[in-house]
């Protein structure tokens, strides 16, 4: 069973750019994985003031400026709007800090390659928080696949499915297009069901053809939006499997419904964000549920479960053993085959360029190649019919 870090890494002393929900979670992983929360940047003195308090933080910097230039941060946080992500995350690296930034990595495909760019020359860890790839039955989920347990990869299906904007009457930054960029619920949450899809996988999406719909013209104070509320993709990966994703923030009901079915020619293994600690598995002898038992889990899922069957692990768990794999690579370690880098976000912010674009098109759009990792496992391909079509 994985076990709390007793490496001698120092301690990292990260600073924390912004002071909404997420920075919330960042604050409470941090601390989890040794690190100690040294200081918060926001939008104004005042609100940098309020969010170090709430957050336990060390001290409130006046700017994000005067965050990146005290050489006692090591690592920068960026939690702020989306459109502003690019521009911290360069700055941060410039400064010589590791940096852990929200998804979208930008808002911009070009940005993304040069921010992955950057990363590398300064030879700095860079990490985007695809958190979800960190249920330990996620990881088991990819972990049958890439042993060949599911055989050929034949179809993927998905979905995110949110209810809040039609529940909550509330407004903020998402309604600002240059604080959200040219997408808003695919960049969104979509952006983390891509990655997962990837992720178990081991396959790239390679081509999209997507349709998208803005329910809502307005925000709730009367902002106009034209950005989407849900999408609908047929998608294709390397190797010929396909499928269909669906990403949703108008689905009563549906609080943080993430999900993925990945078939092969074998098997069928299901894994649900709301319910986390086990898999639903199938194959020619029935169907059954395989649960978080760490002495049948794969080495890496073993790792990551951290509590003994029967005990529920989730969201912050999983956001936990992120932030500490990132800050043991900031300290040099081999980086955990998990580990989200700028090359995933870069990834996701190619499909959600692509998204944006087939919906305009109304035709398929093939995505740019982020090239894949050394590790990327590569499960076995469908093999086609001669002569057959493709989508």
């Amino acid at each position: 069973m994985w076990t709390a870090d007793t490496s001698p890494r120092p301690a990292p002393r990260a600073g924390i750019i912004g002071g909404g929900f997420i920075a919330a979670v960042h604050a409470r992983a941090v601390r989890a994985a040794g690190g100690a929360l040294h200081g918060v940047a926001s939008s104004s003195p005042e609100r940098a003031r309020t969010a170090a308090r709430d957050l336990g933080a060390a001290r409130a910097y006046a700017s994000v400026d005067d965050l990146l230039a005290d050489d006692d941060v090591t690592v920068v946080h960026v939690c702020s709007p989306n459109g502003t992500h690019a521009g911290y995350a360069e700055a941060a690296l410039e400064a010589g800090k590791h940096v852990i930034c929200e998804k979208p990595l930008t808002v911009d495909p070009d940005q993304g390659a040069a921010l992955l760019a950057l990363a590398a020359a300064r030879g700095l860890t860079a990490t985007v928080p695809f958190v979800y790839r960190y249920h330990p039955m996620a990881v088991e989920a990819r972990a049958r696949a890439a042993a060949g347990g599911l055989g050929a990869l034949v179809g993927v299906r998905g979905a995110y499915l949110q209810e809040w904007r039609l529940a909550y009457d509330e407004d903020g930054w998402w309604s600002l297009p240059a604080a959200t960029g040219p997408s808003r619920a695919f960049g969104d949450i979509g952006s983390h069901l891509g990655d997962l899809v990837e992720f178990v996988s081991g396959r790239r999406i390679t081509r999209v053809n997507a349709v998208t719909r803005t329910v809502h013209d307005r925000s709730p104070q009367g902002r106009p939006l034209t950005t989407e509320d849900l999408a609908a993709l047929v998608v294709e990966l390397d190797g010929g499997a396909i499928g269909s994703l669906m990403v949703s923030q108008m689905a009563f009901g549906r609080k943080n419904h993430l999900f993925l079915e990945v078939s092969g020619t074998d098997a069928n293994v299901l894994f649900e964000q709301e319910n986390p600690n086990a898999l639903w598995y199938a194959d020619k002898t029935g169907e059954r549920r395989i649960p978080r038992d760490t002495p049948h889990l794969s080495a890496e899922a073993a790792r990551l479960s951290i509590l003994p069957a029967g005990h529920p692990m989730g969201y912050q768990d999983a956001f936990n053993a992120f932030v500490r794999d990132s800050y043991d690579a900031a300290a040099g370690a081999p980086p955990r085959p998990e580990l989200p880098t700028f090359r995933d976000g870069l990834a996701m912010v190619r499909l959600t360029a692509a998204v944006v674009a087939s919906a305009a098109s109304g035709t398929w759009t093939d995505i740019a190649e982020t090239p894949p990792a050394p590790t990327t496992p590569q499960h076995p391909a469908v093999q086609h019919t001669e002569g057959a079509p493709t989508p």
